[in-house]
């Protein structure tokens, strides 16, 4: 426990002297805070977005539905509802096509030179097309984000069955292992690292791509709140709300990072 508390103090340590050296260049006036508001200015501005936006009515509402009322809450919820979805269309679309990839020379054959091409475009490429498809609002965001999900779970999915050891399968084999039980007893079981690295990697390229589709498609979210912010003018709601959006994905890579250590505990030889 002391050694967990040591090591967060020392990822501590390059942010506050930042944020230090941030606060003086602002309170000496060498820049201008219309550019580059104080790190005090962000703080209540951040404070201010996620407060509720009326006063506290027990007639109309309950008080919990009062706090969770604040904008910057309001627009997370809309965010991470997306990125929840688009991240299930897409990982749910590339998990089975990466295990049937990985595991046929055939089917692999097939659609490996289409994903290919199809893989090097950006997801904000489609975003045209995803407002000509979908129109506005959740349909195409959801659409970008499958996107941007597929392509690191299928080609870790890939990836993670083509590297089992040649060991296990000549093993399951030689002690008559059917097909089935080869592929869900050896193959898969091998393949989870990878599938859960391509897994964290899809889910933080979604976080991004949220962000730039409510930029464009959406009224509402954190990067609708940012771009509304920059028509205004107001460069610390813009650095709140990219604050919020920072401290938001690093709080999904450390549950992933979490999830990922607990599930593979007998990869690394552990039981408990």
């Amino acid at each position: 426990m002391k050694l967990k508390w040591r090591e967060i103090g020392a990822g501590l340590v390059v942010p506050v002297v930042l944020i230090g050296i941030w606060q003086a260049a602002c309170s000496l006036e060498w820049v201008n805070p219309q550019v580059l508001p104080s790190p005090w200015a962000v703080l209540k501005k951040w404070l201010e977005y996620a407060s509720p936006m009326t006063p506290y009515d027990p007639a109309s509402e309950s008080w919990l539905a009062w706090v969770l009322s604040g904008e910057l809450l309001r627009d997370t919820m809309g965010t991470m509802y997306r990125v929840i979805v688009g991240f299930v269309v897409g990982a749910g679309l590339a998990l089975p096509l990466g295990l049937v990839m990985g595991s046929s020379a055939r089917v692999y054959a097939w659609f490996n030179p289409l994903l290919q091409v199809l893989r090097p475009i950006p997801p904000i490429a489609y975003i045209p097309l995803s407002i000509l498809w979908f129109g506005l609002g959740n349909p195409p965001a959801i659409f970008l984000i499958s996107i941007g999900a597929f392509f690191p779970v299928l080609m870790n999915t890939i990836a993670g069955v083509h590297h089992v050891d040649s060991i296990y399968i000549r093993a399951a084999r030689n002690l008559g292992a059917s097909q089935s039980t080869m592929f869900l007893r050896v193959i898969l079981p091998a393949a989870v690292p990878y599938i859960l690295s391509g897994v964290r990697i899809g889910i933080g390229t979604a976080f991004i791509v949220v962000i730039v589709s409510e930029m464009i498609a959406v009224n509402n979210g954190l990067g609708f709140r940012i771009l509304e912010a920059r028509e205004y003018f107001w460069s610390d709601k813009i650095i709140a709300g990219m604050i919020s959006i920072g401290l938001l994905g690093l709080a999904i890579d450390l549950a992933m990072n979490k999830l990922n250590k607990h599930l593979l505990r007998w990869h690394r030889g552990l039981e408990n």
